[in-house]
């Protein structure tokens, strides 16, 4: 099945085909790319010790050749990643009825690109974990490498994907919980698409910082979709602009605040990415709009550098 061909998530009624089909494409593409030597698959196999793991043992050679080969992979690394999602009200923004890969809110992005993510670390042999917030953390896994962890963290996902709840954004509160709780070195991916209030700002910068501590990696997937919320592309018929975390509503014509709204929303943007600088975050601004490559990419030059 192709990737235009999938429907929704609920018509395949599976987040790891959807997942899979991802990074099948990506992997593809990467024979393009600077990535070519890029590795995702064994190196070859070599005969199997008696009394060590039986889990990379292949089945399927065995039923060919009667004898018991191990998969060794071109990278076996204990390198340790931590995906954290933003699950506020504000995140299932733009309103969907079912999600598309050519129709997503932001935490419905995020949600595929975080199971993508997860195919992929399978594949390299990585420990991977998972955080949810919104106005508290309600979800927290650590990092472990087992194909279960990986289903229980992809229901996980599936959970967020379909649970819309009405709650507001306390990312600065939950980012110092989750940021005590990873203890060991690691690759820190967050989604979050940083709407918070003004006066919470600068706490949202400092719980930035604390993801630094203990010397992590961390990648700041500012997700958002830039169509509405960056460029404003609403028509100049009156509209009642609500917020969808505290229900506060104005009613004005799109084109009477456009421009200053555009200006905002600019300082705002390019004030985070100076604090993610000063931080040693990566920045990476994402439009949902956009597709997944952009996350894939940077998670290979991410790990390249945390290795």
């Amino acid at each position: 099945m192709a990737l235009n061909e999938v429907k929704s998530i609920d018509a395949i009624k599976s987040l790891d085909l959807l997942a899979r089909q991802v990074v099948e494409g990506f992997i593809t593409g990467l024979h393009k790319s600077p990535f070519h030597g890029f590795s995702v698959e064994f190196a070859e196999h070599r005969l199997y010790n008696k009394g060590e793991s039986t889990r990379h043992i292949d089945w399927k050679l065995y039923a060919k050749t009667d004898k018991l080969f191990v998969k060794r992979y071109e990278e076996e690394t204990n390198l340790r990643s931590h995906i954290i999602i933003d699950n506020s009200s504000s995140m299932h923004y733009p309103q969907v009825n079912t999600i598309h890969l050519n129709q997503l809110n932001k935490v419905g992005f995020s949600v595929i690109a975080a199971a993508a993510l997860l195919e992929i670390l399978k594949r390299q042999r990585d420990a991977f974990g998972l955080s949810v917030y919104a106005e508290k953390t309600t979800y927290f896994a650590p990092a472990k490498g087992s194909e279960r962890h990986r289903r229980m963290l992809l229901d996980q996902l599936d959970t967020v994907l379909r649970d819309k709840q009405q709650t507001r954004t306390r990312t600065y509160a939950s980012l110092h919980e989750i940021a005590d709780k990873i203890h060991r070195r690691s690759l820190i991916f967050l989604f979050t698409d940083m709407f918070q209030a003004n006066a919470d700002q600068e706490k949202l910068f400092e719980a930035l910082r604390h993801l630094k501590y203990n010397k992590h990696e961390v990648v700041l997937f500012h997700t958002f979709d830039a169509k509405y919320e960056v460029n404003f592309e609403f028509d100049n018929a009156p509209k009642r602009f609500v917020d969808v975390e505290t229900g506060d509503f104005i009613n004005l014509y799109a084109d009477t605040i456009k421009e200053n709204y555009e200006a905002a929303v600019s300082s705002y943007f390019n004030r985070l990415k100076m604090k993610c600088m000063q931080y040693e975050i990566e920045y990476v601004p994402v439009d949902i709009n956009q597709g997944f490559e952009q996350i894939l990419t940077t998670y290979l030059i991410s790990r390249k550098r945390f290795l």
